[in-house]
């Protein structure tokens, strides 16, 4: 069941926060991105997707709905983050699609950026990347952080992108259109970027903060997963081949703007 947003702007830009056993943090990240709503004058609108958490964060996630932008998605069990996505892009009302972490470790402070990039080269997705100049993680221990390098490097064929397996992204509406997604794990954005109609993506640097709190997503059983997502999107990308045109932001080129507001 979806509720209705209180903002009262039709949003050019919705975010999608799906979470399991989230509640610790996620007031503090709803706090965050509203802020970087208000600061920079985007309008923009927070679409929770919760899996039945038992820790009562779809009912938390209501109560953020009388001081904040917020629809929340409730589902009745733990589905899985890819489909929680493509859920919460079905409930959202942006002309702009974004995804983020609901554990803070996606900073609501880049998102002005993003969108600057977005605008600046009319691109159909742009993705905040941990491997580009001004890029990286931390507290990551060195078993994770060679497993996130080598799912990029595996991915690196089909697509010019440093960081396809970011979390953290912004997509226009119009590539999501009429595409089927078959990601059962979170490696979303790759999905995307593959199947989507996705001629032009900008990467923007960031630095991602280990969990802090909650569940981690990151399991051997979603590596293999990733691994047979990765097989598929080869064969698919061989029957469905395309272009894509490839911009690297710096942080000079991209200074935060008020490119979501209202149309």
């Amino acid at each position: 069941m979806t509720t209705p947003s209180t903002t009262s702007l039709q949003p050019r830009l919705s975010i999608v926060i799906p979470t399991y056993n989230e509640r610790t943090r996620l007031g503090e990240l709803v706090e965050g991105v509203s802020a970087v709503f208000a600061q920079h004058g985007i309008a923009g609108e927070l679409v929770i997707v919760d899996d039945n958490s038992p820790d009562g964060t779809g009912e938390f996630a209501e109560s953020l709905k009388d001081r904040h932008p917020v629809r929340v998605v409730h589902r009745p069990g733990k589905l899985g983050l890819g489909s929680a996505v493509i859920d919460g892009f079905a409930a959202a009302r942006g002309e702009i699609l974004g995804v983020m972490d609901a554990d803070l470790s996606h900073p609501p402070s880049v998102l002005p950026r993003m969108i600057a990039a977005l605008d600046r080269w009319s691109a159909d997705l742009v993705i905040a990347s941990r491997y580009i100049p001004g890029g990286g993680t931390k507290n990551w221990p060195l078993v994770r952080r060679a497993m996130s390098r080598f799912a990029c490097v595996i991915a690196r064929p089909l697509t010019s992108a440093s960081d396809a397996t970011s979390g953290y992204f912004l997509i226009r509406r119009r590539a999501t259109e009429d595409v089927r997604i078959e990601a059962k794990g979170f490696k979303i954005c790759l999905e995307l970027l593959i199947r989507g109609r996705v001629a032009s993506i900008v990467e923007v640097p960031y630095v991602f903060s280990d969990r802090a709190a909650g569940e981690s997503k990151m399991s051997w059983r979603e590596a293999k997963g990733y691994f047979r997502q990765v097989y598929a999107l080869y064969r698919y990308s061989r029957q469905h081949p395309q272009r894509q045109v490839y911009h690297r932001a710096t942080l000079d080129a991209v200074p935060p703007g008020t490119g979501a507001a209202a149309d």
